[in-house]
């Protein structure tokens, strides 16, 4: 498995995640439990990705400016997140919050996996691109398991 595959893995559960999540109505039990999965999943995927995809990509011209910009979205996506736990779940104001939040979650996947994975293809050897899977994965079970 290459960094790419291994982090399309974990797109496909945020997205899911995020779609099931703006379904939900009021401050029941599905709206909670899918609230922590998506937060848990956003926070050891970012952790992960940033450290075994993003920090090596930096160190080159091509994927510096993208890799900044990612890591970015994923400070925009925290705020989202500590909006929602500031919010009542049964309050109008966190299915508008959640929504933003799945829009920004689905625009930086797409946005990685049209744009930045392409890019990264050509600064990373395959060796590369396999060794940082595994870390990539070992890291996304440590942060998984820390909270």
């Amino acid at each position: 498995m290459n960094i790419f595959e291994a982090l399309r893995v974990s797109h496909e559960t945020q997205r899911s995640l995020a779609d099931h999540l703006i379904k939900t109505a009021g401050d029941s039990p599905d709206r909670e439990t899918l609230f922590r999965e998506l937060k848990l999943e956003l926070a050891a995927h970012a952790a992960a990705e940033e450290r075994f995809f993003y920090v090596p990509l930096i160190a080159h011209d091509m994927t510096q400016e993208p890799s900044r910009h990612g890591i970015a979205e994923h400070h925009e996506m925290d705020k989202l997140v500590q909006q929602l736990e500031e919010t009542d779940f049964s309050s109008p104001g966190w299915l508008a919050t959640a929504k933003e939040l799945h829009h920004k979650i689905f625009h930086h996947l797409e946005d990685e996996e049209t744009s930045v994975f392409q890019l990264a293809g050509k600064v990373l050897t395959e060796a590369e691109k396999r060794s940082l899977a595994k870390d990539y994965e070992g890291e996304l079970v440590s942060q998984r398991t820390k909270v």
